[in-house]
Parts: structure tokens; sequence; C-alpha cells
């Protein structure tokens, strides 16, 4: 069934937020319900596998049907990777997508033909008058101007409804471009007068007929009205932003909270604009639009072209020989493996720098910027600076679980069935987990999680173990959760379980003192630090005493 669309900007997907959840979900449903309707009593029994797996960040208990329905009918079905009617199928997309060891070409497909209208999505009489393939013309606009800010495509490029209408939205990024120039001094004043201008201009019709009390809330003042399509205009930016990231094909500037084509990915960016027809197809035929959204070989890209390809991998890997009697598929496979070891080899020295202190200054400003909220990605800066901290910190293995790049930028936060960060000291192991979540959703989202990495690494390692939990600031219900756990033997846990919880400004001290030291820090210091912890919480009588005396810990934890 067709979901109508009401919307007077881009309309795109923005469940789940990050598209590499999909990944284990789409894998989870196919497993357990493949060929089951996809009915109230499936999206129940789905929530609850989701929620043992810990792939969904949240617990979806008020309406389990309803949180099924928001991760599986909205981007694993309207880009492809799944059918729900007349049973529950992965599409061969989907398939490709859960087995492929490159995923990013999968996304790279789907996203370009993802479509308004389509059999899926039905423009009503309100919205806009649509004819679009979204991420195709928003690859075209960054491409045109090489780089685009989040503001420039959150408050122009959603207004790309069709894709006729290219040069007006370019020539209104242009005009926004020149006027900021000439506006030098307070840009947030002037970003949020042009905004609303701009609104008012998208929403002139509903605002003319008094149309502007929203399903959000009953207030029907155009002031509300308008900061409520603002807020929903930031949601679909920032989904466009992280999908067009898992493509693997643009950059993300987290400081400039600007995109930009990858150099080195150009001539597959420009290949796929030049040979991807801008039409919307099979508008009125669900059958052969379902066959077509997930056909894992459309459209065609650089990589299925032989000629293209060899001329790709003697350009970036000129040491390699291409046999003459390798198929398509075989050189495909040759390049995926040079990418990874490409990838492999920059962490690898990444490391290294980081190691040798190099790194140190540009580490604590990073923080610095997390704390002040200045970057574009806050949760994934945090866990990938915490991993190069970590790293830094002692002469450990520290394993970040986050996706990177082809180039080693961090590209996706770590899936929700593992520790954001794993350390391994030889003697004993060291999870870390952290998050910019705070208040009660601190807890309700990170508290149980956290306790089972910690088990998974206990008995997959069968030696002691310890977690470390930072955050800007610690909820008061997340010090008490984790104090009971020094004191209680669950044996589903492992036992009793050591979690120190740190705000991450007690952290930074901790990665300052590393570097002042007069000495490199070694793994007893790490260890020493959560015993100590573990004779607190047995001699304390509440979980503020605990808290309060392992926070002094930390902050001289390198006092002997």
């Amino acid at each position: 069934m067709a979901k109508p669309i009401d919307s007077k900007v881009i309309f795109v997907t923005t469940s789940p937020r990050t598209p590499a959840k999909m990944i284990p979900e789409i894998g989870l449903l196919n497993t357990h319900f493949s060929c089951q309707q996809w009915n109230t009593e499936t999206q129940r029994a789905f929530m609850e596998l989701l929620r043992e797996e810990n792939f969904f960040n949240g617990e979806g208990a008020n309406d389990p049907a309803f949180s099924a329905r928001d991760r599986i009918n909205r981007a694993p079905k309207a880009l492809g990777f799944v059918v729900l009617s007349p049973t529950i199928q992965l599409t061969p997309a989907g398939v490709e997508l859960v087995n492929s060891r490159r995923k990013e070409e999968i996304f790279v497909r789907q996203l370009l033909k993802f479509q308004v209208p389509s059999p899926y999505h039905k423009p009503t009489e309100n919205s806009a008058e649509f004819w679009v393939k979204p991420y195709l013309e928003l690859f075209r606009l960054i491409r045109h101007f090489g780089s685009l800010k989040f503001d420039e495509l959150m408050i122009f490029g959603l207004q790309l409804v069709d894709y006729r209408e290219f040069d007006t939205i370019v020539e209104k990024i242009d005009q926004f471009r020149i006027a900021k120039a000439q506006n030098e001094g307070n840009y947030k004043r002037f970003r949020a007068e042009y905004l609303e201008s701009e609104l008012r201009e998208i929403y002139s019709a509903d605002i003319i007929s008094g149309n502007t009390r929203t399903r959000e809330t009953n207030d029907s003042s155009i002031v509300k009205f308008l900061s409520i399509k603002a807020s929903n205009m930031r949601d679909y930016a920032d989904a466009c932003f992280r999908y067009l990231r898992a493509t693997g094909l643009v950059n993300i500037s987290h400081l400039g909270k600007s995109i930009s084509i990858v150099s080195e990915k150009i001539q597959e960016v420009d290949f796929f604009l030049q040979n991807t027809d801008r039409e919307p197809c099979f508008i009125d035929n669900e059958g052969q639009y379902v066959a077509y959204l997930g056909n894992p070989q459309l459209p065609i890209l650089l990589t299925d072209n032989r000629e293209l390809l060899e001329q790709r991998i003697s350009t970036e890997f000129p040491q390699i020989q291409i046999p003459a009697t390798a198929t398509l598929l075989e050189l495909k496979t040759i390049f995926a493996d040079e990418l990874e070891i490409r990838k492999e080899q920059i962490i690898t020295e990444q490391v290294a720098a980081i190691k040798d202190y190099r790194q140190f200054e540009e580490i604590n400003t990073t923080f610095d910027q997390i704390l002040g909220k200045s970057l574009y990605d806050t949760p994934l800066m945090l866990e990938w600076n915490t991993w190069r901290a970590m790293t830094m910190l002692d002469g450990g293995n520290i394993k970040a679980n986050l996706k990177f790049d082809d180039f080693g930028n961090p590209m996706s936060t770590a899936q929700g069935n593992m520790a954001d960060i794993v350390c391994d000291y030889e003697d004993f192991g060291l999870t870390v987990e952290v998050t910019m979540q705070g208040g009660q959703k601190q807890y309700e989202t990170e508290g149980e999680p956290v306790t089972r990495h910690l088990a998974k690494v206990k008995r997959e390692t069968n030696k002691p173990a310890y977690c470390l939990f930072i955050a800007p600031k610690i909820n008061e219900a997340c010090i008490a959760y984790f104090y009971t756990l020094y004191k209680t033997n669950i044996s589903y846990y492992g036992g009793a379980s050591t979690i120190v919880p740190l705000p991450l400004t007690v952290f930074i001290k901790m990665v300052e003192d590393s570097y002042n030291a007069s000495y490199v820090p070694e793994p007893r210091h790490i260890q020493r630090f959560f015993e100590r912890s573990n004779e607190l919480a047995n001699s304390t009588d509440n979980e503020v005493d605990w808290y309060n005396g392992i926070t002094q810990e930390a902050l001289n934890w390198l006092t002997d």
C-alpha cells in the first residue's frame, strides 16, 4: 500500500538514522520470519528478537508492532531491500546487502533508484509536485558546487522536488552565498532570517489558508508552524548526510559541517550522473517497480565497466598486475581486497602516530569541540576520538568497532550488538562505551546494553574484564545501576560487573595526565584503577560516595 506524502520538500527516509543498522535487522527478519505475513503478531515477535539482539537502541515497549514497522516499513522497504507483501522476503538487493563484503556499492545503487512519486510513495494534493530521484540530484548538486554546507542542503537542496528545477536551486544557493559574504558577522541571525524567508515561501499556501496546525501540537501560530517545519528539514538534511555517507563516495567535514565528493571517487560519481536516467519510472506499476528496485545490478556503475574498472585499479594500485583472464567479478574482488589492505595500512599508520603522542593536541582539541557541540556528528566523533585517546593512553591492543571508510576516516558508529571500543591488555580486557545522551534517556538506552557487552567480552576472552562508561554528564540513574552491579552476582552477566562511569571532562584529564607523565603508562595502571573502583564499591554504603570516590581516583590515576 502506497504511503501518502504531504511534504513540500524532498522526502527521504529517516529511520533507521544510521543506514548500517539495517543490515543486521533485515538479516534477523529474514532468518526468523521469511515467507510469513507481516502483521501485528510477527511485528511484535520481531521486536522481541530485536531487543534481545540489541541492534535497536531502545525498548520499543510502548507499541512493539509500531516500532517494528518503523524499522522495516521505512528505509528497508523504501530502498528495495525487503518486500512485505504477500509475505516477508529479502529482495536480491537485500540478500546482497546482508552478504556482500562491500556494502557501499549496494547502498549507491539503491539510493540512486529511490524516487518520488513511486508505487510506494504517492504525493497528495497538498504536497509539492514531486518528480525526482532525490539522492541522485543531491549527488549532482554536491558535484556541481564541489562542497555543500549542511545549511545549504537543508534550506535549498531539500527544495529540489523536481529535477527540472535543478538550475533554480543552484541559483538560490549562489545568491545565498553572495548574501552571506555581504553579511559577515552574526551568521546565526543571518541564517535564521534567510531560513524563515524560504520557509514562508515554501509554505505560503498553508499560511494564507490558515492551515498551520500540525500533528505535533495544538498551537496553530505561524511561528510554531515554521519552527516545526524547520526542525523537520533538519532531520531530513541529517538523514541525507548519513545515507550519502553510507555510499563511501563523500567526505564529511565535521567542523565545517559540509559534504563533498571524495576526490578519488569523482570519476565514479561522474559516471552515474551521466548514465543514470533522471526520470522516475514504473510509477503506476508496483510489480515492475519492485523488480526494478530490488535488482542489485541496477543502475550501471563505473565498476560494471571492465575497461574503466581496470583503469581505476591501475591508477590507484599501479603495483597490481591484472590477469588478462580475470572475469569482471574477479576484478571487483581484486579491487575490494586492495581497498581493504590500503585502509588497514592507513589505520596502522594512524595508530603509530597516536601512540607516539603526535596527535595529542588534535585529540584534545577534538574533545573541546565535542563538548562545545561544534561538530556535525558528535556521537560519531566522540566514539572515534575516544578510541584515539585510549590508543594513546597505554600499551593495549585497542579496537574500535565503528566503521571506517576506505581512507581511515570515521564513517558510522558501532552496531548495537557490541561495545564501542574493546581493549585487550593480555591479562585482562576492557570495554569502553561512549554516549552523548543525557538525562533519563542515557539510562534507558545505555544502561543494560553496556552490561551485556561487558559480559560478552568476559565470555569470549575468558579473563577478567572491566568497563569504562563516558558521557558529557553522567545520569544519576546510571550511577545507581552500575553501583548495584558491583554488589550483585548475576550469572547472565558473568558475575558482578565492574563498570566505571566518568564525565568526559574527567576522562580528558586522565588523557592529559598520561601525556604529562614522566613515564609511559602501562596496563597495570589501568587495572589498578578499576580494582580500586571495586574496593570503593565494597567499602562505601551508597552510590554517591562510590561515584565521588572513583571520580577522585580518576583525577589522580597515575599517582602512586
